[in-house]
């Protein structure tokens, strides 16, 4: 029974949710073709932190109804109402992200139509903090639904202030020179530097992506089958306007063939545990150490870029321009991906320099079903560069990693040892010897019927015939002038 819900706000967020429960429910129908409604909403929600006070805003809160399962008919025309009249003093509404939701004040009324046989979410309201809250206040928010064809259910929701917000350093670090399978380090740090303690438990999510596995097994941390995601919580209580960092470093590896990933990692007092952590750790427990506070204000969640020391060799794939003066040709041109990684972002591009005696007409590519005549960026001065962006989508690499595109050139002369050249560039790319080709031209003299129509030949020899038959017409006009009855040259000789 697939739920369709809205996608929460992008930010700190992403761990509101912190406990789905089954609130209310009707009983299945008994007979056949009945219905009931049932909601899956979180039974508790954390609506902002203590320390936001009346700057906080959370639209992530919203309100899934179903269909019971088993139930065959389709429940009709539902509406919901809510009233979060619970939360005055801890919290403000104002109308949601939602087009479906309407009201004022405290009560709130969310048109859901008709469901049949899966289910529909709606964020009902924006939530909004206010001052002088303290950590772990709460209301409770009380919705009902109802539909032409069913009997009403209702629900609760405690609706909670949490703990301080707990910062992480600001700035993106990078760590570079990773070896593939050889274990690196990292330690991560945060600082509280509200007024408020964090009474309850601390928690740090770790996330390792591109190829970065944890190898740490801690066992105040949970972890996901592949160990790129993790959870470790810390029973120590973060003091206001403290910094703290992990007692011993965090440590992961690469996999082989990756060139890059990224380690990120937030922190936060008093969450849930996020589903799919199923592995806990057996080792030593990670614990946490009081550090100087160090400026940390700003950075809810942190990103370590890791560069490794893959290389994604490019080699230049050329080919010779061949064929009679007057010709248009097609070449391929192009990179080969000779690996062993293969980079996803940042791909690079090739860039081609027509050999003397050339013009290219055209980089024709099909995507997507449109056909276009420049799949490369034109020079903007003659003699440039025709620039390939291997990260546009027009160019796609094939399995085997090739990039390659056809050029039409367009022989306009023979010039005796004339080349192009194609390079290519990546920022992975640690073999330059084979970055750069020639793309040699091969020109044979035009043939001859060719020659005679050349404009040089053409027009010079057009202009001579014109002038020619004009010629002629003129001579034919003059006679036929001297020709006709009652002429001057008539009358002088009859009169003779």
């Amino acid at each position: 029974m697939p739920i369709r819900t809205a996608r929460p706000q992008k930010g700190r967020w992403w761990g509101a949710l912190v406990a789905l429960a089954l609130t209310a429910a009707a009983p299945a129908a008994d007979g056949p073709g009945e219905t009931g409604l049932r909601f899956e909403v979180p039974g508790t929600f954390v609506m902002y932190n203590a320390d936001e006070g009346a700057k906080a805003e959370n639209t992530a809160f919203v309100l899934p109804v179903a269909v019971v399962p088993g139930n065959t008919g389709p429940a009709r025309n539902i509406t919901v109402v809510v009233d979060a009249s619970g939360l005055a003093g801890v919290a403000r509404v104002s109308k949601g992200s939602g087009n479906n939701c309407t009201g004022g004040g405290w009560v709130w009324t969310c048109q859901y139509g008709t469901l049949d046989n899966d289910g529909e979410s709606m964020p009902p309201f924006t939530l909004h903090g206010v001052d002088g809250t303290q950590p772990g206040d709460s209301g409770t928010v009380t919705y009902t639904a109802s539909a032409d064809n069913t009997a009403s259910v209702t629900g609760t929701t405690r609706m909670i202030v949490g703990g301080p917000t707990l910062y992480g350093p600001e700035e993106l670090g990078k760590i570079t020179g990773v070896e593939p399978g050889k274990p690196v380090s990292l330690t991560p740090r945060f600082s509280n530097p509200s007024r408020f303690p964090a009474q309850r438990c601390i928690a740090l999510r770790i996330t390792a992506q591109g190829g970065l596995v944890l190898t740490d097994r801690h066992r105040n941390c949970s972890y996901n089958p592949t160990f790129t995601d993790a959870w470790c919580t810390f029973p120590a209580k973060a003091a206001p306007r403290t910094a703290y960092r992990t007692s011993s470093p965090l440590t992961f590896t690469a996999v082989p063939g990756e060139l890059t990933g990224t380690l990120e990692y937030s922190w936060s007092s008093g969450p849930r545990r996020p589903a799919g952590l199923t592995v806990r750790g057996t080792g030593a427990p990670l614990t946490l150490t009081r550090t100087p506070e160090g400026g940390i204000h700003d950075g809810t969640g942190t990103v370590t870029v890791v560069e490794t020391t893959v290389q994604a060799d490019y080699a230049a794939d050329t080919g010779t321009v061949r064929g009679r003066v007057g010709d248009t040709v097609s070449v391929t041109l192009g990179v080969r991906g000779l690996g062993p990684g293969r980079p996803a972002d940042e791909r690079g591009r090739f860039e081609v320099v027509p050999p003397e005696g050339t013009t290219v007409t055209s980089i024709p590519y099909t995507f997507e079903d449109t056909d276009g005549k420049w799949a490369c960026a034109r020079p903007k001065k003659p003699g440039g560069a025709f620039v390939c962006d291997l990260d546009s989508d027009v160019l796609w690499p094939g399995d085997d990693g090739t990039i390659s595109v056809v050029f039409r050139f367009r022989i306009d002369r023979q010039v005796p040892g004339a080349h192009g050249t194609i390079r290519t560039y990546n920022p992975y790319d640690r073999t330059p010897g084979n970055d750069t080709a020639r793309i040699p031209l091969e020109a044979s003299p035009a043939p001859p019927y060719r020659s005679a129509v050349r404009p040089a030949v053409l027009i010079p020899a057009v202009l001579a015939a014109a002038a020619v038959a004009a010629a002629g017409v003129a001579h034919r006009l003059r006679r036929r002038a001297v020709a006709a009855p009652g002429s001057s040259a008539d009358g002088e000789r009859s009169g003779s």
